[in-house]
């Protein structure tokens, strides 16, 4: 212990305190090093979350003491990976998170039997509205949705019923298009009874009227499904033309703009057309007709009831002679023909294609010449043509129609990168010009070094330079009272190279040739010689003596 405690003592307070500071800096370094790289990785809980809900998520992990982190002002929790998925099925076991309204988990609360109508009703119409919003928010480019429905009550006759409405406020990402907007309004109408899709309003968080409540807005909507029909198809048209041209030229020099119009007319037409020549026998309606008169034997006449007269088989005197007998036949035959009848609908719905246009500006090939320098060559016609060619196929070019393709071989204005490169660069010429990536790498890696040098010299270079530095010579103490003191230094024997003296105000003083031994009158012509340089310092020593007795 004597010997630690002589170490620590030729340091001084000075130097202990700042190599105490110095271990306890390193020491807290470590430990925290070691903290984080000791904690669990953390994954993503839940992400944009109301304050509601990630208000419910924090306390009930609280309750089971589960470690977590919150981001983005709290609408992002992260838990330790290991136990994310027995967290989620936890949370969603208990309706957590509730995407910030209720739905029909609110009647698994109360009781039924102890509620009026009217808080039953209310309690139905917050729930179909929180079972709308979240169905809406699973839409790709929707974060958050209210929705409010406006549910007439029921009337006793029916002239006097009115029509539900519902109104809609998106929070959203993006833009959605059209189709998407109109999906929503399908979607929300046919999940409440009577509800039309006119009838349903659409706004987002800018205020932007997505979708009218009202039909005067068919016009308006026509409009704009027209433009988004036509932005479409140009878009369909340009992304087939340029990578068809792309793998011809090469990716990035080929600028391909298709303009395409559309007939948003939707015409309807009917033809009814007759053939003449083709009969087919419907029906076949034969008739006949056979009529007879009988002779004039059998009449009624007055002779003939005369007695007599059948016996006497001739004619009564003066009776009229019998007449001769008539037949007739009729035969009618009624044949109905079906004239064969083509009758033909048409229907041209709007957004046909009445007009495209195309125009693809392709660039020209570089080459490295024999002297080094880049030189830029036109395509040829023959290579245009082909090009041509394979764009009106790519479009469906209709010469009728009015079509055009235009393909155009200009120089575009910077070069690609690399066309003028014949080989690949050296590992020399790569690191002359290096790129971002290896300027990053490479100040990563110097600051890296130079914390490294930083606290092998500052830190552990100073401190192994005290622990193998060899054992100072021993101590000779003459020490005063409150005065002060003076240590004297050195070998302790006539043969030192030389000693130092500690004076009272910290100071060291050397003394040249050592000191000689205790008691020795040379030692006392060195004590007044050194009284002499130090007259103020010897005075204090002398005065702490006195004091002392």
């Amino acid at each position: 212990m004597n010997g630690v405690i002589q170490l620590f003592g030729r340091f001084g307070p000075s130097r202990l305190a700042a190599m105490g500071a110095v271990t306890l800096a390193l020491i807290g370094f470590f430990a925290f090093v070691i903290m984080r790289m000791s904690q669990p990785a953390m994954g993503v809980l839940f992400t944009d979350m109301s304050a509601t809900d990630a208000g419910a998520v924090m306390r009930d992990l609280d309750a089971k003491a589960v470690r977590y982190e919150t981001r983005d002002d709290g609408a992002t929790i992260l838990v330790p990976k290991a136990d994310l998925g027995k967290i989620r099925m936890d949370l969603a076991g208990k309706g957590l998170p509730s995407g910030g309204g209720v739905g029909y988990e609110i009647f698994d609360k109360g009781d039924a039997f102890s509620s009026t109508s009217f808080v039953q009703n209310i309690n139905h119409l917050r729930a179909l509205e929180g079972e709308l919003a979240r169905t809406i928010r699973t839409i790709g480019r929707v974060q958050a949705a209210r929705v409010h429905l406006a549910l007439p009550e029921r009337r006793l006759f029916e002239r006097d019923r009115e029509a539900p409405r519902a109104s809609i406020v998106l929070k959203l990402r993006g833009d959605l298009g059209s189709d998407q907007v109109g999906a929503i309004r399908h979607l929300v109408a046919s999940a409440v009874e009577g509800l039309r899709p006119d009838n349903v309003s659409i706004v987002d968080e800018r205020g932007r009227l997505l979708a009218s409540g009202s039909r005067g807005d068919d016009v308006a909507g026509g409009v704009a499904g027209a433009d988004d029909k036509r932005s479409a198809l140009e878009r369909r048209l340009r992304s087939q033309v340029e990578e068809i041209v792309a793998g011809i030229v090469g990716n990035g020099r080929a600028r391909v703009q298709v303009a395409a119009e559309l007939d948003m007319n939707r015409v309807e037409s009917r033809q009814e057309s007759f053939d003449p020549e083709s009969r087919v026998v419907r029906s076949t309606q034969t008739r006949g007709e056979n009529s007879s008169s009988a002779s004039g034997d059998n009449q009624v006449s007055i002779g003939n009831e005369l007695p007599g007269a059948g016996a006497r088989g001739g004619a009564v005197p003066g009776a009229n002679p019998p007449a001769p007998r008539d037949q007739s036949t009729k035969n009618e035959e009624i044949v109905n023909y079906e004239i064969s009848k083509t009758t033909r609908t048409e229907v041209q719905n709007a957004g046909r294609v009445k007009r495209l246009s195309v125009a693809v500006l392709v660039d020209g090939i570089y080459a490295k010449g024999a002297n080094g320098e880049g030189s830029y060559q036109a395509r040829t016609k023959e290579d245009l043509d082909r090009i041509a060619a394979l764009v009106r196929s790519a479009v469906g070019f209709d010469a009728a129609r009015g079509d055009q393709v235009e393909v155009v071989n200009m120089p575009f204005a910077e070069a690609p990168m690399g066309a003028f490169d014949a080989e690949k660069p050296s590992l020399l010429a790569s690191l002359l010009s290096p790129s971002r990536e290896d300027v990053m790498r490479f100040a990563e890696l110097g600051v890296i070094s130079l914390l490294i040098l930083v606290v092998l010299l500052v830190v552990v270079r100073p401190m192994v330079r005290r622990v193998l530095a060899p054992e100072a010579a021993p101590q000779l103490a003459i020490e005063g009272g409150e005065a002060g003191s003076m240590a004297l230094a050195g070998p302790g024997g006539a043969g030192a190279a030389g000693g130092l003296v500690a004076l009272p105000n910290g100071s060291m003083v050397a003394v040249p040739g050592g000191l000689p031994a205790p008691g020795s009158a040379e030692q006392a012509a060195r004590i007044g010689g050194l009284a002499r340089e130090n007259p103020k310092q010897a005075a204090a020593v002398l005065r702490g003596w006195m004091a002392d007795g």
